[in-house]
């Protein structure tokens, strides 16, 4: 399964969850709640590791 975008910005398992309940919801206050969110969790989450990138690569 391939991971959308938003997940190299969204790293947490409880944001990614939260990003996937309030993209289901329609309507202009579902979407300005969405952005708000998306904003704040970039925000929180800059600092860490993505965890789908693997830390052990060789080359």
């Amino acid at each position: 399964m391939v991971s959308p975008k938003i997940h190299s910005w969204i790293k947490t398992p409880c944001g990614r969850a939260k990003y996937a309940a309030l993209e289901k919801k329609s309507g202009i206050f579902a979407r300005l709640r969405l952005i708000w969110f998306i904003c704040i969790a970039v925000l929180r989450d800059w600092h860490l590791s993505n965890p789908d990138h693997k830390e052990d690569s060789v080359s």
